[in-house]
């Protein structure tokens, strides 16, 4: 299966992209050289902390629940704000694309319950270093706060992917940690975007280690104990073996669904095998990556019930 090159161009392209317009407020840019680090999410944020020593009782999923799977299966859109060139979640703001992410998630059931998600990329793989030399920017931090308030109001799911550039997984993450504490809100690797030292994203593809992932699922873990919060999405992404070179020695944590996510465009037979080649179902749920644009035949969701390990996270891009 090919590495998706369609994101790579749009990665490198998405300076020149921040200034194309778009309808309502989710076609300001993306990405802003000004965009804060951390601290309060601006006037518009609506989200309190949760309580000083966590509710009575641990908090539930948005369609009832404390665990994601078995119970459910969830299918998410895939992008970031205002910029369709890096999915299909960003061909509009949330209010008009959620009707057809519902449309689309509805036949994956399978005998399970349909769990609708946003995978928003919060953090954007440059092709320039920038001022912090990391070759990423976080999307700004109001931007994420929309996607999260309109989500928890219409019980979605939001799994919140970092393309760390040359930058460490753990400290993006900890910058969200205002959406992390929130139930409904989980978290995404991409190590295709973690680039080693003196690489540039669209050029390479990265690669992240186990001690890295491990770091990173160990700090969600911990939010999800001191905030009674329900299991969380901890994927990672990955289409070469390359890209989790010891991923034997990831390790599982209480309170997070940990989903290795099967990405890559192509032909059935490519798709197939690396799906073939990369699973591993006894060390994680399984998640699919469908493309609209990409995929030759793409699979229909009758299709993927009837794979001999079921994916239970599908995303559209």
């Amino acid at each position: 299966m090919r590495p998706s090159l369609r994101r790579a161009l749009a990665v490198l392209a998405v300076a020149a992209l921040a200034g194309c317009g778009g309808d309502g407020p989710e076609t300001a840019p993306t990405a802003s050289a000004s965009a804060p680090r951390g601290g309060s999410a601006g006037p518009g944020a609506t989200s309190p902390p949760p309580p000083a020593g966590g509710p009575a009782k641990p908090r539930e999923l948005p369609l009832g629940g404390t665990r994601i799977f078995p119970a459910y299966r969830v299918v998410a859109y895939y992008g970031t704000a205002g910029n369709a060139a890096l999915g299909v979640l960003g061909e509009g703001g949330p209010d008009k694309v959620l009707p057809r992410l519902r449309a689309a998630a509805k036949p994956f059931a399978g005998g399970r319950k349909v769990q609708v998600a946003y995978e928003l990329i919060a953090s954007v793989a440059q092709a320039r270093p920038g001022a912090d030399g990391d070759y990423s920017q976080m999307i700004e931090l109001g931007r994420i706060q929309h996607y999260v308030d309109q989500a928890r109001r219409n019980k979605v799911l939001v799994i919140l992917d970092l393309q760390p550039g040359r930058g460490d997984f753990l400290p993006q993450a900890r910058q969200l940690e205002r959406f992390l504490v929130q139930p409904h809100v989980g978290l995404a690797l991409d190590p295709e975007w973690r680039m080693p030292s003196g690489k540039v994203p669209g050029r390479t593809i990265g690669h992240v280690g186990a001690a890295e992932v491990n770091r990173v699922s160990d700090y969600v873990s911990g939010l999800v104990a001191r905030h009674r919060l329900p299991e969380k999405l901890f994927v990672l992404h990955q289409f070469r073996a390359s890209m989790l070179p010891d991923v034997p020695k990831i390790r599982q944590r209480p309170g997070l669904a940990m989903v290795q996510h099967v990405d890559g465009f192509g032909t059935r037979s490519e798709k197939d095998a690396t799906w073939d080649r990369l699973r591993r179902p006894r060390q994680f749920h399984l998640g699919y990556k469908l493309f609209y644009d990409e995929d030759v035949r793409r699979y229909a969701p009758a299709d993927l019930l009837r794979f001999s390990d079921v994916p239970e996270l599908i995303s559209y891009q």
